[in-house]
């Protein structure tokens, strides 16, 4: 009798169709582990909605084989969904870097009643082995410290998985990435590479830390005025490189911005970012300084209504008023999205009299994520089997697909370009494991967080606030007799986001006598609560006013028994 070998299946749950909401699983027989748990900040088509998180549904029913959660990294796109998903998988331990660690417990302290979290750290140098895995990590350089990638060994060879990762010879406070590692898993055998594909389609390589550093001490220095320099708050590197450029040039730092104050006590705390005596000053002692003397480190470079950047530009900030000569460094690229909000800010910002510079003006700033000779280099280094691009719109995984078919390492049929939640699968046949993008898919669809609620907003309601925010609202209320069913009186009218109706008096009087005449065909022995009357009202005085103003406003009919 024939004996049977699990497949090992490899499944890109989210992180394949967007920037954002990174989460992977990797499964054998009764194991099951996970890299990443994070979020991806809302489209503009997501009127209201704060975030979104990654579709668990696969993991129902698994949760006792699932062996660990391994983060990368600590940017939301990461870690945000930790809080909203451990405890529905059954609390298993995470194994992260001690920054990264940090970084999960105080966003779990925003979730008071959730379980409270395992966390085990780990370094590069670490392996440890969950189930039928074993798994050691390597250095790789990003935008925030203890970045990581993976290596699991499966029954089948080695997965490596890069998380973001770029190669900087010359990185501020931290070490280059560990190359060697990687050139000796290579050797040995990688069986498939999952590689991180968000600038695979910038040419050369990225560029390095200490050209940005050279760049912001000299735009810094021949400020005239004060420096406002706006960046993400998680960017750690970025924070220590203005630090140590203040230290040099005898200035004082402000921190504004709630995320970046408690992101700089975090790493401060563990040693991450080194100041200098008295390099850090409150914003309220920053403005009794000389302008020439401060810089101010913010957040608010995507344009985000309530961020300190913004607040200041609006003139809405308590202490921090622009002054004419001022200089504004965005150090950050502007994310998909934001363009009209970042443009906004700069033209607020300029009216009143500042300077601006950003990243395609110089160099202020440099991404995370490698070029297409990084990308290359990774392939040359691990010399994988097979190939799937992560972390990225499909656009940019066909980028980084074709960068793999160039290298000449990897088969056309071995590159697998994959959809959310298309499963990967591994069968052994004869002494070789053979790979397949399958058809199948497990659920990967938008899980929305808006306020308290997770996953109750649906698209249904979706499209009822894009229709509200496009064409506004128009509610009828109808008083009804309880018994006969007929209308009394006239009906009221309000108009939110769709008429000004003092001034639409007459379409208001017409769509009135229409009402009325919908409901003359009004059966009476129907209830007037029936849900056929609102449907009617609904279609027919949507299609009346659509012919009338060439709009579609949300019908709301609201129907008074007395």
């Amino acid at each position: 009798m024939k004996k049977y070998t699990p497949k090992l299946k490899i499944i890109p749950l989210v992180g394949l169709e967007e920037i954002g909401r990174n989460m992977t699983i990797i499964e054998y027989a009764r194991d099951i582990i996970i890299i990443d748990m994070g979020l991806q900040f809302p489209e503009e088509n997501m009127p209201g909605i704060d975030y979104i998180i990654p579709n668990i549904a696969y993991l129902r029913g698994k949760e006792n084989f699932i062996r660990g959660v391994l983060i990368t990294h600590g940017h939301l796109d990461h870690i945000g969904a930790i809080p909203h998903i451990m405890d529905k998988i059954g609390n298993p331990t995470i194994f992260t870097a001690r920054l990264t660690k940090a970084m999960i417990e105080k966003r779990q302290e925003e979730f008071q009643k959730r379980e409270k979290l395992s966390i085990y750290t780990i370094t590069e140098n670490d392996k440890i082995q969950l189930g039928q895995f074993k798994v050691e990590f390597f250095k790789v350089n990003h935008n925030i410290p203890d970045g990581l990638g993976i290596i699991v060994h499966t029954p089948f060879g080695p997965i490596v998985h890069t998380g973001d990762f770029k190669f900087d010879p010359t990185p501020i406070g931290d070490k280059p990435a560990d190359k060697k590692k990687l050139a000796q898993i290579g050797k040995k055998g990688v069986l498939t590479l999952m590689s991180d594909s968000t600038d695979a389609e910038s040419q050369g390589h990225s560029v390095s830390e200490k050209t940005i550093m050279e760049t912001l001490q000299r735009t810094i220095s021949e400020a005239k005025g004060r420096i406002i320099l706006a960046t993400f708050s998680s960017l750690i590197t970025r924070i220590q490189q203005v630090i140590l450029i203040a230290e040099k040039l005898n200035k004082k730092i402000a921190i504004e911005g709630f995320s970046m104050k408690t992101n700089v006590e975090i790493a401060r705390k563990l040693g991450y970012l080194k100041t200098g005596k008295n390099v850090l000053v409150s914003t309220r002692q920053a403005v009794r300084l000389p302008s020439k003397r401060v810089i101010v480190l913010c957040t608010g470079a995507q344009g985000e209504e309530s961020a300190a950047l913004m607040r200041i530009a609006n003139q809405d900030h308590k202490e921090i008023k622009i002054e004419k000569g001022d200089t504004i460094i965005f150090s950050s690229s502007v994310i998909p999205g934001n363009e009209r909000s970042v443009q906004r800010l700069k033209d607020s910002l300029t009216r009143l009299g500042a300077n601006i510079f950003h990243y395609k003006m110089m160099d202020v700033h440099a991404g995370g994520h490698g070029f297409i000779d990084d990308l290359t280099e990774m392939m040359t280094l691990t010399k994988p089997k097979y190939f799937i691009p992560v972390h990225g719109n499909h656009y940019m995984l066909k980028l980084h697909a074709d960068i793999a078919k160039n290298t000449g390492i990897i088969k056309d049929e071995n590159i697998f370009i994959a959809n959310n939640g298309q499963i990967v699968e591994f069968q052994q046949k004869g002494k070789q494991a053979i790979g397949e993008l399958t058809k199948r898919n497990v659920p990967a669809g938008h899980v929305m967080v808006d306020g308290l609620g997770v996953g109750d907003v649906s698209n249904i309601v979706l499209r009822d606030r894009k229709m509200m925010a496009e064409d506004g609202m128009f509610v009828i209320i109808l008083t009804m007799d309880g018994k006969t069913g007929q209308l009394i009186g006239n009906p009221d009218i309000i108009s939110r986001g769709f008429v000004f109706m003092k001034e639409s008096k007459r379409l208001i009087q017409q769509t009135k006598q229409k009402i009325k005449k919908v409901l003359v065909d009004h059966d009476p022995r129907t209830s007037a609560n029936d849900t056929y009357i609102r449907n009617k009202v609904r279609d027919q005085i949507g299609q009346f006013l659509f012919t009338k103003t060439q709009r579609r406003p949300m019908i709301l009919p609201v129907i008074i028994e007395v």
